[in-house]
Parts: structure tokens; sequence; C-alpha cells
């Protein structure tokens, strides 16, 4: 095979913040030599995902300064490292979380990268997808089916696949009753999947006046989770519940809309801890459980479904020189539903 002839970038322009909390600013740096399995990628769009402004304040107490946040990343494929024989030079890929894993952990044979101990994350520790190009492992460049389009696909790379792993994982189906609780950024996606696997789907939401749009993205039914009197209705209701929304949930309320056997996922990561009760655990066989990312099998999976059943997000763009701006936004839970930058 004749491989084609690349050039890499020797500086990678982008946006960086230097201190917690600070506003981005220009920035370049040099990447250095192209890895054996890395590839290159010229960027077109990166989503603004809430990761990213828990790095940019150092939440997580993980951020490095300074450092270039993004990892909803869609681009054309610029420069392939000498050991890559799965991307070529014009392809068009998607990149998620992460950048790399380790490859020989049992959690990676097992196909399952987004659990390595070694994962490396796109933008933690690394600069990431709010720049003119990126570099990654080519197995964690996903190729970007013909007929998604790119600002639509780029939050499906995060937020999308947050939501539709766990609804594979647990078995979703025709024959499955699924809530899903908070209808923003991940949750619009969710019913789309939830809809997708053929699901009968309810909407659960404080936001009242998003009840017709949520029925428009796939829901049957739409409760108002601030109403007792909707969630006693829906008592028993769900064989799954995924709960997306990052705020404190009325969490016993939650688990009696479960049906016996039934899971609440939570994907979403609230303020507080979590306190049930048990018995209704116990009596009904019911169970919690959480679901990062996904692997790279998962993300091509997602990325098929989503061409052939017209999955997307729906997305506010703005110029990657106006990341301050689109950051701002999402604070303020002003973007519905998801923010893209596009260079």
């Amino acid at each position: 095979m004749v491989r084609e002839m690349t050039k890499v970038a020797v500086e990678i322009r982008g946006f960086a913040v230097h201190a917690s909390g600070a506003q981005l600013v220009p920035y370049k740096y040099e990447p250095g030599e192209l890895k054996a399995n890395e590839v290159e990628v010229r960027i077109s769009h990166c989503g603004v995902c809430h990761s990213d402004i828990h790095l940019i304040d150092n939440d997580w107490g993980t951020s490095k300064y300074p450092f270039v946040p993004g990892h909803e990343i869609v681009g054309t494929v610029e420069a392939v490292g000498s050991d890559v024989q799965d991307r070529t030079v014009g392809e068009r890929v998607g990149i998620g979380w992460q950048a790399d894993s380790c490859g020989v952990c049992e959690w990676c044979r097992q196909g399952a990268e987004q659990l390595c101990a070694n994962s490396q994350p796109t933008c933690v520790g690394r600069n990431g997808g709010y720049a003119d190009s990126v570099r990654v492992n080519s197995r964690f460049a996903i190729p970007v089916p013909e007929v998604l389009v790119s600002e639509s696909v780029a939050p499906l790379l995060c937020g999308g696949i947050t939501v539709f792993a766990p609804m594979r994982r647990h078995g979703v189906n025709p024959t499955s009753r699924v809530g899903v609780v908070g209808i923003g950024g991940l949750g619009h996606l969710a019913l789309q999947f939830a809809k997708t696997f053929g699901a009968e789907v309810t909407a659960l939401s404080t936001s009242i006046d998003k009840e017709e749009e949520a029925r428009k993205m796939g829901a049957d039914h739409f409760v108002n989770t601030r109403d007792m009197a909707e969630m006693k209705k829906v008592a028993g209701s769900f064989d799954f519940l995924l709960s997306t929304a990052s705020a404190d949930q009325e969490w016993q309320a939650l688990m009696n809309s479960l049906r016996p056997k039934g899971t609440l996922c939570i994907v979403g990561e609230p303020p507080s801890p979590i306190a049930i009760q048990a018995f209704p655990l116990i009596g009904g066989q019911r169970s919690i459980s959480g679901s990062p990312t996904g692997s790279p099998q998962d993300l091509h999976e997602m990325l098929d479904v989503a061409a052939r059943h017209g999955v997307k997000a729906i997305t506010e763009r703005f110029p990657m020189a106006k990341a301050n701006d689109a950051i701002a936004k999402v604070k303020k839970n002003k973007v519905r539903y998801r923010a893209v930058l596009v260079n």
C-alpha cells in the first residue's frame, strides 16, 4: 500500500485559559513530533460541554494551566503517524472525551476503553479542541458518516454517547418504558435515541415550557417533576430512568417511578449526595447505576444509528473566536440545546 504523504503542523493555534475561572485568550503551542499511532486533525467544529466549564474552573482539581479546552471535535485528518492503518488523510472524523488508553488492560481488551485506569482524556493534561488542530491516537478518531452534518455531530461525541451507551448497555428496546430526567444538552439527545430504540418515552422536567419541543424530539408523555401529584401518577412506570440533569432531584420519587427490576442510571452529576430508602431497592429488585462516555466501538455504533435514524443535536453556533461568549451563555443555561464553536 502506498501511503499518502502528509505534513504535520509545527504550531497549533487555539484559545487557552491560564488560571482557574479565567477567560480564554489566544494561545499557540508546538505539538512536537507526530507519534507513530497518532493522527493530526484539522478542526472544523467543537462543541462546548459543561465538562469544559468544570475544567476551566478546576472544579475537579485536575486542571493544569495553560490549557486548551474542548472534547467534542469534528474535523479532517491532515496527517497520520507511521503505524496508522485505520485512518486516511482527508477523512472526516469525530473525537470525543478520550484521546487514548493503555490498550492492554482488561478493560481495553474487552473493548471498554472508557474504563481504562490510564485513559487519556482529550483535554485533561493536554490541549483539546478550541483550536485549529488536535492530535489523538487514531483509534479514538471515529469516521463520521457522510449524511451527518458536522455541527450536529460535534455534541454527539460526548453528550450523545453519554446517553446512548447506557441505553445500549441496559438493553433498551421496543418493550421498554423509558424516562428521561432533564431536557437539556444531554436529555434532548436521550429522547431521540430512546425513540429510535422503539421505547415508550417520557420526558421528566421542571421546565414545562419544553413540553412541545420534548414531544417533537420523541417523548410520548411529559411530566413536571415539581408536581408531586404528577409524580405519583407515574409510580411504578419505568423500566429504565436516565437522569441527565446536573441538579439535585427528588430521588425517592424517581426511585418510586421504577417498575420492578427497573434501573435508575445517573449520567448528570448532582451537587449533593444521593439519599434513598433501601427497601424499594430490595423489594422491587431495583438498581442504581452510573455511566461515563463510551468506547470507540460505542461511538462507531452511535454515529451509524444517528445517520440511519436522523438523530441530531439542536445547536447554537459561535465562531471559535467567540468561545468566551459561548461559555458564558452555557453557564447561564441559555443555550438550546448545545453550543458549537466553528472554525
